[in-house]
């Protein structure tokens, strides 16, 4: 990996209502939002344009945490891989379209 952060979503995140009652995970959307934020931590300037592929493999439970990384080593132009990490095993892994000012 070429960077990589740690994120926790926290149980009393606004997503988690009702998501899913008695066994809440953290929606996928929210895991997202938290790749986008760790990519603007490590390129600033950067922007998520797309996702051309996303795979949630495991789900992420309120208060655990992750960690989000990204490898620049495997690229296709303005594409960047990602995973996010649970206990050492992969729960989420895609590939970002990415605009930036600098090359990655």
């Amino acid at each position: 990996m070429t960077f990589e952060t740690s994120r926790v979503i926290p149980a009393d995140h606004p997503s988690l209502a009702g998501h899913f009652p008695g066994a809440p995970i953290v929606p996928g959307v929210v895991v997202l939002e938290e790749v986008a934020a760790a990519l603007a931590e490590w390129r600033q300037g950067s922007q998520l344009t797309g996702l051309p592929s996303v795979k949630f493999i495991g789900p992420i439970k309120p208060g655990q945490s992750f960690i989000v990384g990204f490898d620049s080593t495997n690229t296709a132009g303005n594409q960047i891989d990602f995973c996010c990490r649970l206990d050492g095993r992969v729960v989420v892994e895609g590939r970002l379209e990415i605009s930036c000012g600098a090359s990655i």
